[in-house]
């Protein structure tokens, strides 16, 4: 998944996860660093729903495009 292919609400699940592992890996409390782990698991799954969600509408706005010439030809 590359940072450009997202939007905006992509990144920052995505920015947030990765804020959130950093500090995982220096943590010594182990439970908390689990809680921890869990929340930034949860927002790359949502940072990959996000982008899944901007290519669906991409493709819809595609098929949903008029075809240049198909109304002319019918006419």
């Amino acid at each position: 998944m590359t940072f450009q292919q997202i939007s905006q609400r992509g990144k920052k699940y995505l920015k947030t996860g990765q804020t959130l592992l950093r500090s995982v890996q220096t943590m010594t409390d182990l439970a908390i660093a689990g809680q921890l782990k869990a929340l930034a698991d949860d927002c790359q799954r949502r940072a990959e729903k996000e982008l899944q969600a901007n290519r669906r509408r991409a493709a819809y706005h595609i098929k949903s495009e008029p075809i240049e010439g198909l109304h002319r030809a019918q006419r």
